[in-house]
């Protein structure tokens, strides 16, 4: 071998290494944007405390002072202004459904500007109804294929926010799905660390030893098992680390216990005194077309929202790999059948007569063999069984006849049925083509 071919070698193994680390730290990324949305939910729930805690008149002004601008809002917003008592949720724009579209964005390289030029890794679809008060959700794979609005082509939907801005993320999106969005919440990846450090830190339980260094990234994770307090830079590292068997199934499981420490700890009466610091956070690291008046009507609205008429879904579709880019192939007709049910809530009429088939997926044989027995008295069909290790307990709906009012007969039935994450998902059968499958997970 010739010294020239030695060192063009060499060039192609660096910059195999060089794509290969640079594809590494954007899955991080991206796994890491994908629970920005939780801290959403922390920031309005936060807004929920203080409407619940303003019930005690002198709260407000014993923490934030009597004049201050907090007191003031919060007094006007939970009194009306006849009788002086607190009002009940009143949406200012009427009560029909309403499209909140949800983004969490990648990190911007100019330090003044944290929005421009960035990609939008995580895009989910909120539609609130106030009349039934339920919330339904789609997530929307970064990597679906669509045509940009203008001269801009075909791309991946998560670019539209770096070539467009927001006008151009909506108008592709309400292109792409025959979709009215209503207001945006848009919140940018550095939240989660200011958020944590806003307060105090999180206990956290880490299941198993995290050991990782990327000197390239600047990415150390050093964790052993057990109970930990981390900061706001720790959380980030928790949330990131990525190099285990369980892959993208460990990272989401990492996302949803954080954002459940994070719950926990707003409920801790030490955490409202930080509120105005969480708040300087989302001012920061939170951008949204809504008024402050809306978001706390829609806080208000949390309080009445049933847990189980919540749906959620994910756009269906394949992946489909083209030279180096990878993309998310929507299925058109199956992306318009969760369109309809999720979005515009079409949905068939609720009959327990119907014969229904059934899958269980369960983390052992005495776990599917106790749901088995209970479908089976409910006169379902379990046509397979099969074993699982999710994270979370779900119930998936394969079949339009399979509603949530559906799933609430069941669970009037037999508490065994209740608790799950309720789900709609047309195409992935868990085990055979049934009309739902209930997954149990070992938690």
């Amino acid at each position: 071998m010739t010294e020239q071919m030695q060192r063009n070698r060499k060039d192609i193994e660096r910059t195999h290494s060089f794509v290969k680390h640079a594809k590494e730290a954007r899955e991080e990324r991206s796994s890491f944007a994908k629970v920005l949305i939780g801290m959403i939910i922390v920031f309005i729930g936060v807004i929920l405390s203080i409407f619940v805690l303003a019930d005690n008149e002198n709260f407000l002004e014993n923490h934030f002072g009597e004049n201050s601008i907090i007191t003031k809002i919060f007094q006007k917003l939970t009194m009306s202004n006849e009788n002086k008592e607190h009002a009940d949720f009143t949406l200012p724009f009427g009560l029909r459904r309403q499209n909140i579209l949800f983004l969490g964005v990648d990190a911007s390289n100019n330090p003044n500007d944290l929005w421009t030029g960035t990609r939008t890794d995580t895009i989910i679809l909120i539609n609130i109804d106030p009349r039934t008060k339920s919330v339904n959700a789609i997530s929307i794979p970064r990597d679906s294929k669509v045509y940009l609005p203008g001269d801009n082509g075909v791309n991946k939907i998560n670019a539209a926010h770096a070539i467009g801005g927001i006008e151009m993320t909506k108008k592709t999106i309400e292109d792409t799905l025959g979709v009215h969005i209503d207001r945006y919440i848009m919140v940018h990846d550095a939240a989660v660390k200011e958020i944590v450090d806003a307060m105090d830190g999180l206990d956290i339980y880490i299941e198993k030893p995290m050991h990782y260094n990327d000197y390239s990234g600047n990415l150390h994770i050093n964790f052993t098992k057990g109970q930990h307090h981390l900061n706001g830079q720790q959380a980030v590292e928790y949330l990131r680390f990525r190099h285990d068997a369980l892959g993208d199934i460990g990272r989401t499981q990492r996302q949803q216990w954080l954002l459940r420490s994070l719950l926990t700890q707003l409920k801790q009466p030490s955490t409202i005194t930080k509120i105005p610091d969480i708040i300087s956070v989302a001012k920061k690291y939170v951008k949204t077309d809504m008024s402050f008046y809306e978001m706390s009507q829609y806080a208000a609205l949390a309080k009445h929202i049933d847990m189980d008429k919540i749906e959620i879904a994910m756009l269906p579709g394949a992946p489909n790999q083209k030279g180096y880019i990878s993309y998310w192939i929507l299925d058109p007709e199956k992306t318009q059948e969760v369109i309809n049910r999720v979005i515009y809530r079409d949905k068939e009429n609720f009959d327990e007569t119907i014969q229904m088939t059934a899958g269980v997926m369960a983390s052992s044989n005495a776990q599917a063999e106790q749901i088995t027995s209970a479908l089976k008295a409910a006169n379902i069909d379990v046509k397979c069984t099969g074993i699982t290790t999710r994270a979370h307990s779900q119930f998936v709906a394969h079949s339009s006849k399979v509603t949530n009012d559906y799933y609430n007969w069941l669970k009037k039935k037999n508490e065994v049925f209740g608790g799950f994450q309720f789900v709609y998902d047309p195409v992935n059968y868990q085990c055979g083509e049934t009309d739902f499958t209930i997954i149990l997970s070992g938690n």
